[in-house]
């Protein structure tokens, strides 16, 4: 072999420089790639405070969990089905609403059962739905709203041909309200408290349907397949932030009373209308082999197929996903 000054010829080098790039170019590709954060989507909600108040803490570092908030329900249910979102705090009507369009979303874990939270409030004067006949009400045109109006009319031996409906997000309903351009309104807080505060009246809650309106986080089944670890640091910082709430109650309710634009008081008092379920309830409500969730949500389903609110029923144990839960270190 001929060389030049005692050096080797150039290919054996040229060999070694493209077997670098080579590897260069398959590293990446072997390499594990970090995990996006879990894009949870929220509405103006007490029952939701719990995971911003977990943020706050530093219990949801953002790496892991990013928390969107939007105007109204719907605006949460749009951006699931756009896939702006992984997942939600939804109610279980409107859970079987989007698992009825084949969205897949998958119940991880129960935030609260409405004892009251959520309410029909009518003008000055009126005692009860009768006084609705003829009369306009707001309802959001997500599930909930007109779930709750057409039990309140069904239990006042009513139907929705009494009244008219119209159609306007939660957030709109106050002002629409104060200037008079509807009636009544089915609505829950902050904006009821906003509506009482003109001289609303109550007229139905949710404590005459006990265990019917119950809300949940829900997450898309292929993002739950991928980001397992996500999910259990979600729960691990809900759970986090609601022992915080059962520690320092006046701490936590003035942190979460600063996003909801009311005293720490004002979100206590308004909070006595849900029961936040422990860890050991949530387990029995979505796990093992009969979750307490489905004989309340076939009573829902059937309620709603009754009343044209869904299509077709569902199978429920389908639509839960207690893994993360069962999973998630004590």
């Amino acid at each position: 072999m001929q060389t030049f000054g005692g050096r080797t010829p150039t290919r054996p080098r040229a060999l070694v420089l493209l077997a670098l790039v080579l590897l260069a170019l398959l590293l990446p590709g072997c390499s594990r790639q970090p995990e996006s954060p879990l894009r949870i989507g929220t509405n103006v909600w007490i029952g939701s405070e719990p995971l911003y108040l977990a943020r706050d803490l530093g219990h949801l570092p953002t790496k892991s969990v990013q928390l969107l908030e939007y105007p109204s329900a719907s605006e949460v249910l749009r951006a699931f089905r756009n896939q702006a979102i992984d997942g939600m705090v939804i109610s279980l009507d409107e859970l079987f609403g989007l698992a009825a369009e084949g969205m897949s979303p998958r119940v991880i874990l129960v935030v609260d059962v409405s004892h009251g939270a959520d309410v029909v409030l009518g003008r000055p004067g009126m005692k009860s739905m009768t006084d609705l006949r003829g009369k306009r009400v707001a309802v959001e045109s997500g599930a909930l709203g007109a779930f709750v109006l057409s039990r309140a009319l069904a239990l006042n031996g009513m139907q929705a041909s009494d009244v008219t409906v119209v159609q306007m997000e939660s957030n709109e309903q106050p002002g629409a309200f104060e200037r008079g351009q509807v009636d009544a309104a089915v609505t829950f807080d902050p904006y009821r408290a906003q509506m009482l505060k003109h001289g609303a009246t109550t007229l139905f809650d949710s404590t005459r349907i006990p265990g019917e309106i119950v809300d949940l986080i829900a997450v898309r089944q292929s993002v739950l397949d991928k980001h397992p670890k996500a999910a259990q640091t979600l729960l691990a910082g809900w759970f986090r932030a609601v022992d915080y709430l059962q520690r320092d109650p006046a701490d936590a309710g003035r942190r979460m009373g600063i996003r909801q634009q009311t005293t720490g008081e004002q979100y206590l008092a308004a909070l006595r209308g849900l029961h936040i379920p422990s860890r050991e309830e949530n387990l029995r409500m979505i796990g093992g082999s009969s979750p307490e969730l489905v004989p309340t949500g076939r009573r829902l389903m059937d309620l709603m197929l009754a009343a044209r609110l869904l299509p077709a029923p569902l199978k429920i144990e389908d639509v839960l996903a207690p893994a993360p839960l069962e999973s998630l270190p004590p």
